[in-house]
């Protein structure tokens, strides 16, 4: 007998307590699936400030269960965040790569992409990066010393403070913002260049910008408890959004 069957044979039940212990290394990656699944729905229904009960009943497991494997609240959030900031990222990557014209390559990314619903997942950090990226001026427009851009927020739990106010200076990927991650500067990125594309062959608004595209990501994916209805109603949002985006002949 070799050296791994003397010691299984050496310990009481050794193969047997083996087989036994493989059901549960299925049983905790079905309910981290179940745990990752009913994160996004919970989230995506009630924001980033819904609790980890509400994560736990939906996924059907105690809230225990939830704990073991995200220690914390803040850890499962970033996985979600990370996992919805990538697949924007592959759908951006997707659009360029099958579009040649610069409008339909934007516009089928933001279609794809509110259809996904991952705008109601897109982390707060980068909404705000998305504004601090752009140039501090815009196509023949300055903003004043003062102004402060509007940028979508998730929402929140009652009393919690809302994220800071950012200027429009350009602190982006470049200059190694301290809360952006690898995955977040990716996505501005592809994001960028499909704006771009757009904004030079004439056929989106000049002063359109990267945070824009975000916006509409973010605001264009309500979540409704009919699906149908939910469909529906994005599709109709984003018809008007695209309108609004598109430049017009002077």
């Amino acid at each position: 007998m070799n050296a791994l069957g003397n010691a299984l044979g050496a310990q009481p039940g050794g193969a047997s307590a083996h087989a036994r212990s493989a059901p549960l290394r299925v049983d905790a990656q079905r309910n981290l699936e179940h745990v990752l699944r009913a994160a996004r729905e919970v989230f995506g229904e009630l924001g980033y400030g819904a609790p980890m009960e509400d994560v736990a009943r939906r996924a059907r497991v105690g809230v225990g269960t939830v704990y073991r494997r995200f220690p914390s609240k803040d850890v499962l959030v970033r996985r979600i965040a990370e996992e919805e900031t990538s697949r924007l990222t592959d759908q951006a990557r997707s659009a360029l790569g099958q579009e040649d014209e610069p409008w339909s390559a934007l516009s089928r990314f933001l279609r794809t992409s509110v259809a996904s619903g991952a705008g109601r997942l897109l982390p707060p950090q980068i909404l705000r990066v998305g504004v601090e990226a752009e140039d501090s001026t815009v196509v023949g427009e300055t903003v004043e010393a003062g102004d402060e851009p509007r940028v979508p927020q998730q929402r929140q739990e009652a009393g919690t403070a809302a994220p800071r106010a950012v200027s429009r200076q350009r602190t982006g990927p470049e200059t190694g913002d301290e809360n952006l991650g690898a995955g977040a500067a990716e996505l501005l990125e592809v994001v960028g260049r499909l704006v771009d594309r757009a904004r030079t062959s004439g056929e989106l608004r000049h002063d359109v910008t990267v945070s824009d595209v975000l916006l509409v990501i973010a605001t264009a994916a309500p979540s409704l408890p009919d699906a149908a209805q939910q469909a529906a109603a994005s599709s109709r949002l984003l018809d008007i959004l695209l309108e609004g985006l598109r430049s017009r002949p002077m």
